[in-house]
């Protein structure tokens, strides 16, 4: 029998893999029929959907390994970064999804909560967080909203060589800033932002990549620390909000 692997587990959700399948676990089952949805809608090769039972959502393993870890050296090519561009671009350029994401207004008053939560309890420096504030400035502007995955980190791209194989856990996909995408993806891992463009083949702005980088490492700070994991970890959240100063 294959041995039963936890991937990730806390109080929201717990991800199980046995074999070359993955057993999701989700409190919420609106995140959940997102996350079936959007496989469904995404022009990119995604988990096949073997069955569900909430809360239960079993899926296929997809081929290939993570383009990388936040926290690690990112070993794959140039030319695999470049793919992903691509992909996130096929993703971007796709009819948009039925649901909303979070608008600029909801994310000013987010940000503002988690820094003044930041400050008070002490978790990071009052003059780290006020710095990265201002540079978060810059994400908070008018938007022409795409199909946006919601929540792509290096780990969810995955690779073969210099092919990507598939893009894992969509429940938070929505309408949404292609920019904030492209950030995710290259968070802690700010050299491949070049590859990653020229697969992308679109022009960005770099400073609202940079403020996506603040943005999200200053709201999800808090919910790594109550939800058991360190976001003070070499190269992680705490590292990337440092790097501005």
């Amino acid at each position: 029998m294959d041995e039963v692997e936890v991937v990730v587990a806390h109080s929201e959700r717990a991800t199980l893999r046995v074999g070359d399948v993955f057993l999701k676990v989700d409190a919420d089952q609106a995140r959940t029929d997102v996350e079936v949805e959007a496989m469904a809608l995404a022009p990119v090769p995604t988990p096949r959907v073997l069955w569900r039972k909430p809360p239960v959502l079993a899926i296929a393993a997809v081929p290939g390994t993570p383009l990388g870890r936040l926290g690690e050296p990112a070993t794959a090519s140039s030319a695999a970064w470049a793919a992903a561009g691509a992909a996130v671009r096929k993703v971007h350029d796709a009819p948009l999804p039925p649901w909303s994401g979070p608008g600029v207004g909801r994310l000013t008053a987010d940000l503002d909560a988690e820094c003044a939560w930041l400050v008070a309890n002490g978790v990071l420096p009052a003059d780290l967080v006020t710095r990265n504030r201002e540079i978060a400035e810059a994400a908070l502007r008018p938007w022409t909203p795409v199909f946006t995955h919601g929540d792509l980190q290096i780990a969810h791209v995955f690779v073969d060589g210099d092919e990507v194989t598939g893009i894992i856990d969509w429940s938070e996909a929505g309408r949404g800033d292609a920019l904030f995408d492209l950030a995710t993806l290259t968070l802690g891992h700010e050299e491949h932002l070049d590859d990653l463009l020229a697969g992308y083949g679109a022009a960005v702005d770099l400073d609202v990549i940079r403020a996506w980088w603040s943005l999200r490492s200053l709201l999800i700070v808090r919910w790594l620390v109550e939800h058991g994991f360190d976001p003070a970890a070499p190269g992680c959240e705490v590292d990337v909000l440092r790097s501005r100063m």
